[in-house]
């Protein structure tokens, strides 16, 4: 991953042409350095283990039946972004990640993500732990107000809707467009929690394997757990420690039907 990120995406990096940016569908970007780093990573992949396929962001676009491998019983594929943010990268942002994991009988067994323009890397084996920079980490509750990434739909619910003294369990809120980095945050504790509306699985897989490992857990807005292969508008709440999870997951019950109405990341 490091290799791929030093050849293909920071000799990018603010040096974009115009004609290097296009955008799939409205508010989607992509870049030609997305598609050149998922090029190499696939190759590399298929090195590591010959005969898995891998599903790529990119390659999804261009054949969306290639979702369907990550729900296949008793198989096995990898999961790539090859460049999660790329909004931020297309404007100069410096939050932007590569994400890789592993999925095997339709769960993650391993993931990767690489932040890199600082170069944390966080590493998970299922059952195994979870690593940043070779630091193992294990969540804890805090004792301040929880910070969270959550989307600007979310934030007016839960000031609109809970009582000050509910409002109050809840401090910061904010999104960075990069749920690499932000698993990343949460895993250093400088963020407590995670609310998405959609989850593409390129996006958690490899997130949510790592919080659980930590001590913590993703479930979908139904309260069902996570999956790599759930339908993208199920939603999801994440954080590194249960007691966490379980204090968010209480307070989005209070605004939950306006959020589920909403069709965009919240």
């Amino acid at each position: 991953m490091r290799e791929t990120a030093a050849a293909e995406l920071l000799p990018r990096f603010r040096t974009l042409s115009k004609e290097e940016i296009r955008f799939k569908r409205p508010g989607d970007v992509v870049t030609v350095a997305d598609v050149a780093a998922e090029q190499r990573l696939a190759v590399g992949l298929a090195r590591i283990l010959p005969g898995v396929p891998v599903v790529g962001e990119e390659a999804v676009e261009k054949d969306p039946g290639l979702v369907d491998l990550i729900g296949r019983p008793g198989e096995a594929c990898w999961i790539v972004d090859p460049l999660d943010g790329t909004a931020n990268f297309a404007a100069g942002r410096d939050r932007f990640a590569m994400i890789v994991c592993l999925v095997r009988d339709r769960s993650t067994v391993a993931g990767w993500i690489l932040d890199v323009p600082r170069g944390r890397m966080a590493v998970a084996l299922k059952g195994q732990g979870v690593a940043v920079d070779g630091t193992p980490v294990h969540g804890t509750p805090s004792d301040r107000p929880l910070i969270g990434f959550v989307g600007a739909k979310a934030r007016k619910e839960f000031d609109r809707q809970l009582p000050q003294a509910v409002r109050g369990q809840l401090g910061h809120m904010s999104t960075s467009r990069c749920a690499g980095v932000e698993y990343l945050d949460i895993l250093s504790g400088t963020v407590d929690f995670s609310l998405y509306r959609t989850t593409k699985p390129w996006d958690h897989a490899a997130g949510t394997l790592m919080l659980a490992e930590a001590g913590g857990d993703a479930v979908r807005f139904d309260g069902q757990p996570y999956e790599p292969a759930q339908p993208i508008n199920a939603g999801l709440i994440a954080a590194a420690d249960l007691q966490t999870l379980a204090q968010v997951r209480a307070l989005f019950e209070a605004v939950r039907l306006p959020l589920l109405a909403s069709q965009a990341r919240v």
